[in-house]
């Protein structure tokens, strides 16, 4: 989520060759750019052991996982952000070594500061990838997987999944579970601390 913001146009290529040199990540919008902020050690853990999931499932296939630091654009409505996770399988996106512009997955961790945003304005934006099938927002601090997948109508459908259901990532046919119990050992949730939960 942005912190702070330019005061004058930027376009896409200033943008692109400054965050190639800058120590602080920015998202682009339409012209301007909004310093991100940090992330907490459990936004992090979550997003680093979904991207490693991932990565172990999809080996060999073709399709590239990234975490943190790739940039998706949304060229139609000029904006690149940067995903938590995002997976893309398209073979276009292996001539952009900066962004990539078709994936079929993004994930989001929420965060107290970005929740509003990820679920509104960002998922409005995200939209607008043609390629993109399902996305997910994933709770930091408690068992809750939310993935939104879009039909073959083209109308995104709300798939939640919590404590003692399998998580089901259609996009890329990646299944895994979050278990009642023992949630040291949940996939998505291991080393997290998850505070708002009593699992014996």
């Amino acid at each position: 989520m942005a912190i702070s913001q330019s005061e004058y146009y930027i376009s896409p290529e200033e943008y692109l060759e400054g965050e190639k040199v800058s120590e602080i990540k920015h998202e682009y919008i339409d012209g301007q750019v909004y310093a991100m902020a940090g992330a907490s050690d459990a936004h992090v853990t979550v997003s680093m052991n979904v991207s490693m999931l991932l990565r172990n499932h999809l080996r060999g296939s073709g399709c590239r996982v990234y975490m943190l630091d790739m940039k998706a654009q949304i060229e139609v409505i000029n904006r690149y952000f940067y995903p938590d996770v995002m997976v893309t399988c398209d073979t276009r996106d292996r001539e952009s070594e900066y962004f990539k512009s078709h994936p079929c997955l993004i994930i989001e961790v929420l965060s107290e500061s970005t929740e509003g945003y990820d679920r509104g304005k960002k998922f409005a934006s995200y939209r607008h990838l043609e390629s993109l099938q399902e996305y997910v927002l994933i709770s930091p601090d408690r068992m809750s997987v939310e993935c939104f997948r879009r039909n073959e109508e083209g109308h995104w459908v709300f798939y939640p999944y919590e404590k003692g259901e399998e998580v089901h990532l259609a996009s890329v046919d990646f299944r895994c579970a979050m278990p009642t119990a023992g949630y040291a050992y949940a996939e998505i949730y291991e080393d997290v601390i998850l505070i708002d939960e009593n699992i014996s």
